[in-house]
């Protein structure tokens, strides 16, 4: 099946916020589970933002060097639920797990 670019971009966008928000919360975290590149990963993390999916690094207390975890605080108008239903389509979509 043959996916646009626009379409593979949006649900890309929507699992890494869905995948933050269960935990999956570090760029190599995200590479782990998912395969994808960690260019793409920060890029997504990056454009969560056009969505207005509000998405911010927390630093872990007492940790220096970027040692944290990313998270979702705001969904903007985007129904997380609506993620849940749909995911093994999104996943399907991107050829991820």
């Amino acid at each position: 099946m043959s996916i646009n670019k626009t379409k593979s971009s949006f649900y890309r966008r929507l699992y890494v916020a869905h995948l933050i928000d269960k935990g999956i919360a570090t760029v190599p975290a995200l590479i782990e589970y998912t395969g994808m590149p960690r260019r793409t990963a920060q890029d997504t993390i990056k454009s969560l933002s056009d969505l207005d999916i509000v998405c911010q690094f927390r630093q872990t207390e007492g940790e220096r060097n970027r040692i944290g975890r990313y998270e979702v605080l705001d969904w903007g108008a985007i129904n997380k639920n609506w993620i849940e239903e749909n995911l093994t389509e999104i996943k399907s979509v991107l050829d991820y797990p």
